[in-house]
């Protein structure tokens, strides 16, 4: 569902012909021997490919097309270990469509005191050559990362890591297929956009599907198909006992089953990756899908319930980044709140919470219990409470002339009490810096009450994706102030009305 074995970043390293055949050489040395380094660094998930010393406008323009038609590259590592002018740069980038991190080191990281030399000078210059580098992207105004530090430590790693996995999120954003499966929930603004912007500037295709064309691949899964995963939900899960085989609402999960199986099915028939449903469109399904939308999702599938496709899209971008790493993702909505003490955030939905997020301590429960809306059979879910931890919460929103992503910095906390008849998936959580700063700065920002939650991401990774699909980020963390967030979101309006013409 995901994966990054056959993704790669080209690692570009610049000179020129001025310092010699042997100088350039030992650059190409010394580039390799930076490869290989952080090709065994744990923090970066994808393969780090050494790619020729740069030398010349005609070279580099060719490497940046190819990189452009190679289809597991996923974005180029630049370095200037020497002096490389940079006008002999511009075609290349000016080509370039795959996102860019400029990484500003060298490969000694001390001074040799007592050895130093001109031809060491010549050598290990990269901290101008990086300068002029770094002036042609600011004049081109390209939109890039730049890492700063020495090649082999572990921050540096983690920079270049959580690059590299929005790259990997931003490659899967551009073939994207988000299958809308009903229209949006009647009359709601926010959960809705531009398909066409988000296709010109995201990459999304969001392609709409009448309810009938699931009901078709669920009424088509098979008896057996049906046993073998209630089996699986019988193994995996705490399943309660009316809906153990020969209890009273056995049938019901079936029933659930045979929607999961069908779903599936017709997600891989389309090519989606992404998808969304609303309860006011159930035509020719029992159940509102619960437990067939957290299993998709805990595979990798984006969600986004009420025809949500933008938050359905982000939780896959969400999912892919956070692709082997602990703590899972999730659609969520912010729910209901617990005011006392700074205040918290109840986040739930009616069924469509993700079991990745889950704590290990309890096994997700099966339930079944009444909807109250949609006019259908009481729909199957699974039942667990979050694990606690930092977590980022975010929501994307089209501004019209722009997509905005927001991005509230969380703690996941256990709930001091039970909730022993709450039927649904939950997380709890205190906002950073709190709850009335958090929630006065989302509203002014226009946030969704649809996000995609994550345990296993930090802001640096959505800051990152946010810089490659050229969105407008907010940051709401523990140094947000109501004053200083309006300002920002002001001059944003500014920036984005004048950047049109830049």
């Amino acid at each position: 569902m995901i994966d990054f074995a056959n993704l790669e970043v080209w690692f570009v390293t610049g000179s020129q012909h001025l310092y010699g055949p042997e100088t350039l050489k030992q650059v190409g040395e010394h580039a390799t021997t930076i490869v290989r380094g952080l090709g065994k660094s744990s923090q970066i998930p994808v393969k780090i490919v050494a790619k020729p010393v740069m030398t010349g406008h005609d070279s580099i323009h060719e490497l940046c097309l190819e990189a452009n038609r190679a289809k597991n590259c996923i974005g180029l590592i630049t370095w200037m270990h020497t002096f490389s002018p940079a006008r002999m740069w511009i075609a290349g980038l000016r080509s370039l469509d795959k996102p860019l991190l400029h990484l500003h080191t060298q490969f000694n990281e001390q001074l040799p005191w007592s050895s130093i030399d001109m031809d060491f000078m010549n050598l290990n210059q990269s901290a101008h050559g990086d300068r002029e580098f770094g002036f042609i992207g600011a004049k081109m105004r390209l939109k890039r990362k730049v890492v700063v530090g020495f090649w082999q430590d572990a921050a540096v790693h983690g920079e270049i890591g959580a690059w590299s996995r929005a790259a990997c999120a931003w490659h899967d954003s551009r073939q994207l297929t988000v299958a809308r499966i009903g229209d949006n929930m009647r009359n709601v603004a926010v959960t809705d956009g531009n398909k066409v912007n988000a296709g010109i500037m995201l990459g999304y295709s969001v392609n709409g599907y009448g309810v009938g064309d699931v009901a078709k691949h669920i009424q088509q899964a098979t008896d057996a198909e049906v046993d073998k995963l209630t089996a699986e939900y019988d193994d995996a899960y705490t399943v309660v006992e009316s809906m153990r085989p020969g209890g009273s609402r056995r049938q019901s999960m079936r029933d659930a089953a045979r929607i999961e199986l069908g779903l599936r099915a017709f997600l891989q028939e389309v090519g989606a990756h992404a998808f969304t449903d609303t309860f006011e469109d159930l035509h020719g399904l029992k159940q509102l899908p619960g437990i067939a939308v957290q299993r998709l999702m805990a595979e990798g599938y984006g969600f986004g319930a009420e025809g949500d496709w933008k938050t359905s899209a982000l939780v896959r971008a969400v999912k892919v980044m956070s692709h082997g790493l602990e703590g899972g993702a999730s659609f969520m909505e912010d729910y209901t709140y617990h005011l006392p003490n700074g205040g918290q955030i109840l986040g739930a939905h009616m069924l469509e919470v993700c079991p990745s997020i889950a704590d290990n301590k309890d096994k997700p429960a099966v339930e079944v219990h009444p909807l109250g809306i949609g006019g259908k059979e009481d729909p199957v879910r699974l039942v667990f409470t979050a694990a606690p931890g930092n977590a980022v919460n975010a929501s994307l929103v089209d501004m019209g002339n722009r997509f905005r992503l927001i991005v509230n910095e969380v703690n996941i906390v256990r709930p001091e009490h039970s909730l022993p008849k709450l039927p649904v998936a939950r997380a709890l959580w205190i906002p950073e810096p709190n709850l009335k700063v958090s929630a006065t700065t989302w509203i002014l920002a226009g946030g969704a009450h649809h996000t995609a939650l994550s345990r296993a991401l930090t802001t640096e990774h959505l800051e990152d994706f946010a810089e490659m699909a050229g969105m407008e980020f907010l940051l709401i963390g523990p140094d947000t102030t109501i004053r200083e967030f309006k300002k920002e979101s002001r001059w944003n309006d500014l920036y984005y009305h004048l950047a049109r013409g830049l």
